[in-house]
């Protein structure tokens, strides 16, 4: 059999972690070399977020799932402050992120078994299944940097006009 996407053998943890992957470049690529005015800018449309915001409440979620997908350990989180989320500069907000995708790489390839049945309870919500959160936490990770990519994009149109 030929090694590939997900390998060694295809599990779900190793295709995850190789899921994990191209969105936390994309997050990354989209705060590289911006300046502070450009990571506090928001796009004018209702409910829209700053860099700073989007890359501290994905990476924060993504390892808080992980961790639940994992039966680790949850880390200490304050939902509401990722929200508000301010940085002085790019490297700032790359060396959090990094913290975070360092923590978010170990639960990925911690050696424990993973059970997609095994269920945990969520503070203010139902219960999940490991397979639940971490199918979660890859898709909830692509879609804020998606829209960080995307973000990034319309702050270098806005300020090349």
């Amino acid at each position: 059999m030929t090694e590939g996407r997900g390998a060694p053998a295809g599990s779900t943890v190793a295709a995850a972690a190789d899921l994990f992957e191209p969105p936390f470049a994309g997050l990354r690529g989209a705060i590289e070399g911006l300046s502070a005015e450009g990571l506090a800018w928001r796009p004018p449309a209702e409910d829209s977020n700053n860099l700073t915001v989007l890359a501290t409440h994905a990476m924060h979620s993504c390892r808080w799932w992980l961790s639940i997908a994992r039966g680790a350990e949850r880390p200490h989180r304050d939902r509401p402050s990722e929200f508000v989320a301010e940085v002085g500069s790019a490297e700032e907000l790359l060396a959090q992120v990094d913290a975070l995708v360092t923590d978010c790489r170990a639960l990925l390839a911690a050696d424990d078994p993973f059970d997609p049945d095994a269920m945990h309870d969520v503070p203010d919500d139902e219960p999940v299944s490991s397979a639940w959160a971490l199918v979660h936490a890859i898709e909830h990770l692509s879609e804020h940097s998606a829209v960080a990519q995307l973000t990034r994009q319309l702050w270098d149109a806005r300020s090349a006009s």
